[in-house]
């Protein structure tokens, strides 16, 4: 499925000093100096239908990562991901049940997770050796608000915004979901609210079975049942070695789910860990949502704990607290992002939420005055800051570097600014 922001592009000894991120994965599941994509122990499979593996998937490298970054892929001529662009070229790429996939399966607006070396935090570029990307909810549409932005599936509240992308089978962004279409959900989960903001929507009618995670609560281990986002889950075809360890109240799993429901309840047919262990590196960079705050040391992300006792905070303190959507670099010590520098994402959205692509131009249709780069179709009918060339030297081959923001409907580029490049 082409998406609509479309193309583009990646392990540790177990540690008991290991980082828990907030991608799942097996308790179990061991990494090895660059953590995003090794062989998954017993979680079960995503149950979408729209990742592609490689025919022929890449070596894993035996470099060892020196650098972590999670968040949306935010452009591509490399992965752009909090504003490094990791240059993809040998990474290996795997959805989050590791399954090896192929690299035009990464689309903007995908949370992910790479595991890098060679960054400049002057230049923002870096390597990625792993890429790993993963969904929040998978699952049928129960209602639609147009006016509020907001979509309803598998009784989680989704938070449509304006830097959402839609894959351009959902012709008209929001509008193009129907009631009763099973899509995946990329997004941000904000614990102060319940809801989930969306980064990315794609049209899932092929998938096997349906998915959430988050913290679980009401668990009853003689019913083998619990409740995730409101929802009463029944695990009792879980084979017991197959669960994460010591599941308890408040752990973050990852559960997939069979399509219908049974006196009330969904049917787990997979539950997994819903955070993944990662060893020690001097670069740590995250973006997301504060789930919980810790006084005045520091607080977490969806799992991750951060210490910031001795982090600049350029945004101030005030800000930090559930849900508040933060931009954190550090390095990871001990299982913990130790943070040097904490801003408060919101603050920053002009630059920080534009999109950028990066590559050759297909052929232009001067009428409409779009072109495709990377899979994404770019609108250049509005203003728009020329560099390096004009709209007459927009042709097929020629190389470019676009910024823009989603279009009205999320599914096209609107281009701001087109800069030729040699």
């Amino acid at each position: 499925m082409t998406g609509p922001f479309g193309l583009a592009s990646q392990e540790s000894d177990m540690n008991p000093r290991s980082l828990r991120t907030p991608f799942g994965a097996p308790a179990a599941t061991l990494i090895v100096a660059a953590a995003l994509a090794l062989a998954a122990c017993g979680g079960g499979e995503s149950p979408s239908a729209t990742g592609t593996p490689a025919a022929t998937p890449a070596a894993a490298s035996t470099e060892k990562a020196t650098a972590w970054a999670s968040g949306p892929i935010s452009g591509f001529g490399s992965v752009i991901v909090n504003g490094v662009r990791f240059d993809d070229t040998a990474a290996v790429v795997s959805d989050d049940s590791d399954r090896p996939q192929a690299r035009e399966r990464l689309k903007l607006g995908m949370m992910v997770e790479v595991d890098g070396a060679s960054v400049s935090a002057a230049a923002g570029t870096g390597r990625a050796l792993r890429i790993r990307f993963g969904s929040e909810i998978v699952g049928p549409v129960s209602a639609r608000d147009a006016t509020a932005g907001t979509l309803v599936v598998l009784g989680q509240t989704v938070v449509v915004t304006d830097t959402t992308a839609f894959d351009d089978s959902l012709v008209g962004g929001l509008a193009g979901v129907a009631i009763g279409q099973v899509i995946e959900v990329h997004a941000l989960p904000d614990a102060s609210t319940g809801r989930y903001r969306a980064t990315r929507v794609e049209d899932a009618a092929g998938a096997t079975g349906y998915q959430l995670r988050g913290p679980i609560s009401g668990l009853d281990t003689a019913a083998r049942t619990f409740v995730l986002g409101g929802q009463k889950i029944a695990y009792g075809s879980v084979p017991a070695a197959s669960l994460p360890a010591r599941l308890a109240d408040g752990m973050r799993v990852r559960v997939t789910l069979q399509t219908a429901q049974v006196d009330g309840a969904w049917v787990a047919s997979a539950v997994s860990s819903g955070v993944r262990a990662i060893d020690d590196r001097p670069d740590g960079h995250i973006r997301g949502a504060i789930t919980v705050v810790n006084g005045a040391t520091g607080f977490e992300i969806g799992g991750l704990k951060v210490d910031t006792t001795r982090a600049a905070f350029p945004d101030g303190r005030d800000g930090i607290v559930v849900g508040a959507r933060v931009e954190v670099e550090g390095a990871i010590v001990g299982g913990v992002l130790v943070a040097t520098r904490v801003e408060l994402d919101d603050r920053h959205a002009p630059e920080r939420h534009a999109f950028e692509l990066h590559g050759t131009v297909g052929t232009p249709n001067a009428t409409a005055k779009t072109f495709v780069l990377r899979g994404v179709t770019v609108d250049w009918s509005g203003t728009v800051a020329w560099s390096g060339g004009s709209a007459t030297a927009l042709v097929a081959g020629a190389r470019v570097e676009v910024k823009g923001v989603p279009s009205a409907d999320r599914t096209r580029l609107v281009a701001t600014r087109i800069s030729f490049e040699d």
